[in-house]
């Protein structure tokens, strides 16, 4: 069917387009105008006519995210916590905002299957995860003892094993030190017994994402995460990219000073000079808002050590070969002195980093806030006026802590698509996606501009998935399944007789055993995961 969107401000600027204009779809894919008539023509005048969104970093499946389900069944309205099928409403609420892909950015291959089935149930949007690793022990081995091949292959094997599209490492050694009785870990400690450290761990990891070419840079959980002066742990870690290619998520539970009669304090503009310094390093925000969540993390010490402030009162720490988990529920208050600093620390990263293809949009659902905040959050970015009006009901001594008060940039139209869609398709590696070029996928977003910016974010006028029409106004018009994405980059096939000589003296099982098998989770007979391809 050929398709044509007329009279919208079409805004793609990974073709410095920004202009009334046209967009024709066929099979799937913008097409150049094809000089005949369309079997359909929607006219948008006035709207704004972008790529479909795509989240870098949000936890919608896998075994924490469904222990959190388990552990507030009274939050079952909201869309971390849907009833059966969850993946439903999940799916439903994206992309009635306009997003067409999300990335599941902390999984452990050995829970992949699982995680993968859940995805493949989401319906309306693309989907990919990030495989976990960098506290299991074989890891720690093949670093220990200098096999830099092994490592890579070792990676590559997990890669192809759990259909993951990159490298996630959280609190690197600090899961495994955690285990021999730690309580904290810094960049430079060492795992009791194994003689490594967060530094060696992120420098080894770096250098297999270079070695396989994996286009996303190693996707980082720093050490620290949410603890005052923590801002020291952040700057030490980009310094200690040594200029290779680094993403930190969500920098903004790493951005606290000491500063303060109460010891805790923005050190948002000393981070965002940091990155604005580091052309190598890219980074998601992790921005905080008020309400009810759940914290969910692979960062068991973290998580354990957080587990006091736990909002209703329960919390649930699971320990397991790898990083294990943590499910502590938080309620982020906007009189609580803290969350103020946390929430005015966030919008300090997005306004003070200068280059929105390097800074990307997220709450690090549901961690600083579930993803429906995502139309609030927009708009506080794009209109002064309501962040101040935000900011008047903030504790004036939360504010003396940070710089927002003082920050007047708004983000215009060309930033947020480039934050949420050009610049996730790039880090990625998807070079038909997050564009609006001949020969992208026909993910497209439509909003319609009112005085309610927030109204606008949360239903997009029309929404399209692969060409076909599947939102309007936040109604769905077709149940649509879109695809997982993985990069599969070749290794040496004697890693795995090693993998099955250690799964067999480690766990009694076959290696193979935790694999995601296409079958599992195809629709229709398809090929359910797209390849990415590596770099050169």
């Amino acid at each position: 069917m050929l398709t044509l969107i007329t009279g919208g401000r079409v805004v793609d600027p990974a073709h410095g387009r920004d202009g009334t204009g046209e967009v024709w779809i066929e099979d799937e894919r913008v097409i150049a105008p094809p000089g005949r008539a369309p079997d359909r023509r929607f006219d948008v005048p006035g709207c704004i006519v972008l790529a479909g969104g795509i989240d870098i970093h949000s936890h919608i499946a896998g075994a924490n995210v469904n222990t959190a389900r388990l552990l507030l069944p009274e939050l079952h309205d909201g869309a971390m916590f849907a009833g059966a099928p969850p993946g439903e409403l999940i799916g439903h609420l994206f992309a009635a905002m306009g997003y067409t892909m999300v990335v599941e950015p902390a999984i452990s291959p050995h829970v992949a299957l699982q995680a993968q089935r859940e995805l493949a149930a989401i319906p309306f949007i693309d989907k990919a995860i990030l495989g976990v690793i960098g506290n299991d022990d074989l890891c720690f081995r093949l670093i220990r003892a200098g096999e830099t091949t092994a490592l890579a292959d070792y990676a590559a094997r997990m890669l192809a094993g759990s259909g993951a599209l990159g490298i996630k490492t959280i609190n690197p050694g600090g899961a495994a030190a955690f285990r021999e009785n730690a309580r904290s870990f810094s960049l430079d400690d060492e795992v009791p017994r194994a003689g490594l450290s967060s530094r060696a761990l992120i420098r080894a990891l770096q250098g297999v994402v270079a070695a396989l070419g994996i286009p996303h840079p190693l996707h980082l959980h720093c050490n620290n995460l949410g603890l005052p002066g923590n801002v020291e742990t952040a700057l030490a870690t980009i310094a200690a990219a040594e200029g290779e290619r680094l993403h930190l998520a969500h920098l903004q539970f790493y951005s606290y000073g000491r500063e303060g009669p109460r010891k805790f304090s923005s050190a948002a503009p000393r981070l965002a000079a940091a990155v604005n310094a580091a052309p190598n390093i890219t980074v998601d925000v992790g921005q905080v808002m008020f309400g009810q969540t759940v914290t969910i993390s692979s960062d068991v010490l973290r998580q354990f050590g957080a587990r006091g402030q736990a909002s209703p009162r329960k919390w649930a720490i699971l320990e397991a070969e790898g990083n294990g988990g943590g499910i502590v529920p938080y309620h982020y208050r906007r009189k609580n002195f803290f969350n103020a600093v946390q929430w005015a620390t966030g919008l300090e990263l997005f306004l003070l980093i200068h280059d929105p293809w390097r800074v990307f949009f997220t709450t690090d659902h549901p961690n600083g806030a579930p993803f429906t905040a995502y139309p609030d959050l927009l708009a506080l970015l794009m209109d002064r006026d309501l962040r101040a009006r935000w900011i008047s009901e903030i504790p004036a001594e939360a504010l003396a802590m940070t710089t927002l008060p003082e920050l007047t940039r708004e983000y215009d139209w060309p930033e947020i698509a480039t934050m949420t869609r050009a610049a996730p398709a790039r880090l990625l590696g998807l070079p038909d996606r997050g564009h609006l070029g001949v020969g992208a996928r026909a993910d497209i977003a439509i909003y319609r501009p009112q005085a309610d910016k927030a109204a606008m974010f949360r239903n997009a006028a029309l929404v399209f998935k692969d060409g076909e029409l599947i939102m309007r106004e936040g109604v769905a018009m077709k149940r649509h399944f879109g695809r997982a994405f993985a990069v599969r980059p070749g290794f040496d096939k004697a890693i795995e007789s090693r993998l099955a000589a250690y799964y067999e003296e480690v766990f009694g099982v076959s290696h193979t055993a935790f694999d995601v098998a296409p079958e599992a989770i195809a629709r229709n007979g398809k090929d359910p995961i797209e390849s990415v391809p590596c770099l050169s």
